[in-house]
């Protein structure tokens, strides 16, 4: 996988795009190679929920949920309940690695496709939980630094499952 973060262009939605995209390529890659055991592993006695599968679908799960329900205002079927809020990561380790990473690529290349169409001062259908509406720029920002923080998470547990660096 080729992944860069020099924007072929510029402009502040070139930049932004390229850097989502970025970050994204970032979590794949560090899924190659991984053993089906080690995607649902969770290293981290203090973090259950914490393995490669289960970050990845919480990845995905984020996207669609700052895309589908606050960008657009659609309905949340998103996986979690009130009784179980982390439940993407849960239900992760019950799926095959390439059945995660296959429902982020669909969602990232959808939501790509939106951000490349839409006004980056368009603000959201719904309001965050402090009643404001950010605009579709605030939430590539933020889902830079929400995969990038992962991205993190990533590198330490596939170190610690598989002993894999450097990606």
């Amino acid at each position: 996988m080729t992944r860069t973060d020099s924007p072929p262009a510029w402009d502040e939605r070139t930049q932004l795009a390229t850097f989502l995209d970025y970050v994204r390529d970032t979590a794949r890659a560090k899924c190659e190679g991984v053993s089906p055991q080690d995607a649902r592993r969770a290293p981290l006695p203090g973090s259950p929920l914490m393995t490669i599968a289960g970050l990845i679908n919480h990845l995905s799960w984020v996207e669609y949920h700052w895309f589908e329900v606050i960008f657009l205002g659609g309905p949340d079927e998103g996986p979690w309940t009130d009784e179980d809020p982390d439940r993407e990561m849960r239900i992760a380790v019950d799926m095959p690695l390439a059945d995660v990473l296959s429902l982020y690529r669909e969602r990232t290349t959808r939501y790509s496709e939106l951000v490349a169409a839409t006004d980056l001062d368009t603000p959201a259908a719904q309001p965050r939980r402090d009643g404001r509406h950010p605009d579709l720029r605030w939430i590539v920002l933020h889902l830079i630094e929400e995969t990038a923080r992962h991205n993190g998470h990533l590198d330490m547990i596939r170190e610690i499952v598989d002993g894999t660096t450097g990606v």
